[in-house]
């Protein structure tokens, strides 16, 4: 039986969520100031020492702020270069001759699929972000159509499946064969992917109404005609650099026998922060020097593209705060409480913890570890589980309806201007498509695979 203080800590929890919505949808409160508000109020009412308030949100913030603003600057930045240099229209004409302007939602969840593979979600976001701002442009498609498709590549690789770090770490904890995981959380989540992106997307882009002017999107200029752009394997080379090295950074970590005393070395340039600063420098020669842009050129790309990036932060930094609150209120052991009390089946179990532990803290990450962590010794004690499937189920629940307190929802909102309610109804509700989707196909095929 749960008791009276951590039903309270729930409802409160719940109350707060609601309330956060309500004071920027219909109060038309500025999202920070909510945030901040929301989370002195639920942590008063959970009884957290005064002292301790304020700086427990500061170190979600701050902890939030420390990776994402790097990112967010350094993907600005080299967004900034493939948009000035024609790099992204380059990408988009050679996606639209592919798979032609009906298709291109497919093309998008692809590119989504391969870029995010071996990059958190926010960093493989970046990268792509001027892609999918252009391709919309060019086919004068909504970018809901483009980017709700890109994200749900993005997302399913960032939950279920490893090389991506997030992944991996569930399937190291489960004991799970990487090699059929890897199979496993294809054949699984590239059908999440597909319901969630190109299909879903067609449903809800009607009703998701974006504003003409787009900050984000202005900064990337229309180039005209394609034989002045430069050429598509140099653009892809840029996007993909980043990438690559994030890969050797995984492997080198994974494998330090095999790095050997390069293992250092490669773990430092295969770091988010490090490998994007390669990226950008490097961008800053191929599509900027190499294109006949002048020192003081590139560097006031660099500058300019900064400033509308700075709302972006603050609001992930702030939902970082939030999910920090709940954190330390005491919630989120109340929700793994909850979820043990219950008598499910062991599949089942794992989506729930990490769906629960999502929903409070808003990472992805932190779900899946924490639900890893629980979950792992029941599992060697009930046989009959495959522990592939355990890390995809748990993946899954660690992805289910992004909202407020999760930066990737501020992300996705800013960078798509969007409001708050058409996030909800289009990312938050992707994201949850993914997760129920990956419970399904993961419960259907342990019946298959016993």
């Amino acid at each position: 039986m749960i008791d009276p203080h951590s039903v309270f800590l729930l409802a409160s929890a719940c109350i707060a969520v609601v309330s956060l919505i309500l004071l920027i949808v219909t109060f038309k409160l500025n999202p920070f100031i909510s945030l901040v508000v929301v989370s002195l109020a639920l942590a008063i009412a959970a009884g957290m020492p005064p002292q301790a308030i304020v700086r427990s949100f500061e170190t979600g913030f701050g902890g939030t702020m420390g990776h994402i603003a790097v990112i967010v600057a350094l993907g600005a930045m080299l967004g900034k270069m493939m948009a000035e240099s024609g790099g992204a229209d380059q990408i988009a004409y050679t996606l639209i001759r592919l798979f032609g302007e009906r298709n291109i939602g497919w093309a998008m969840v692809f590119i989504g699929l391969i870029v995010g593979l071996p990059a958190f979600f926010e960093v493989a976001f970046v990268l792509l972000v001027p892609i999918a701002f252009t391709v919309a442009r060019r086919t004068r498609t909504s970018l809901v159509l483009v980017g709700l498709p890109m994200v749900a590549g993005l997302s399913v690789v960032h939950g279920l499946a490893p090389p991506h770090p997030a992944a991996m770490l569930a399937v190291t904890i489960y004991k799970a064969d990487v090699g059929r995981s890897i199979l496993y959380a294809l054949l699984i989540g590239i059908p999440c992917a597909v319901l969630a992106g190109p299909l879903y997307a067609r449903i809800i882009a009607p009703y998701v109404s974006l504003p003409t002017e787009n900050s984000m999107a202005d900064q990337f200029v229309d180039h005209g005609q394609e034989k002045s752009l430069p050429s598509f394997w140099l653009t892809l080379f840029t996007i993909l650099l980043p990438v690559a090295l994030m890969l050797l950074g995984s492997w080198a970590q994974s494998d330090p026998a095999g790095a050997g005393r390069l293992g250092p070395a490669l773990q430092l340039i295969g770091n988010d922060d490090i490998a994007l600063l390669i990226g950008v420098l490097f961008s800053f020669v191929g599509l900027g020097k190499m294109r006949g842009f002048d020192r003081k050129t590139i560097l006031r790309f660099s500058n300019e593209c900064l400033a509308p990036t700075a709302t972006i932060t603050i609001l992930v930094g702030a939902g970082g705060g939030f999910g920090r609150i709940l954190q330390d209120s005491g919630v989120s052991r109340a929700i793994l409480a909850l979820a043990l009390h219950s008598h499910v089946h062991l599949l089942l179990l794992a989506w729930l913890l990490a769906a629960l532990m999502r929903l409070a803290t808003g990472s992805a990450t932190v779900a899946m570890i924490t639900a890893a962590q629980i979950v792992a010794p029941i599992a060697l004690h009930t046989p009959g589980v495959r522990p592939e499937l355990l890390a995809i189920a748990t993946g899954a629940g660690a992805l289910i309806f992004s909202h407020v307190n999760d930066g990737g929802f501020w992300l996705v909102k800013e960078y798509f201007n969007m409001s708050v309610t058409d996030t909800l109804k289009s990312w938050s509700i992707c994201e949850t498509i993914i997760s129920f989707a990956g419970l399904g196909l993961a419960s259907a095929a342990s019946l298959i695979l016993r």
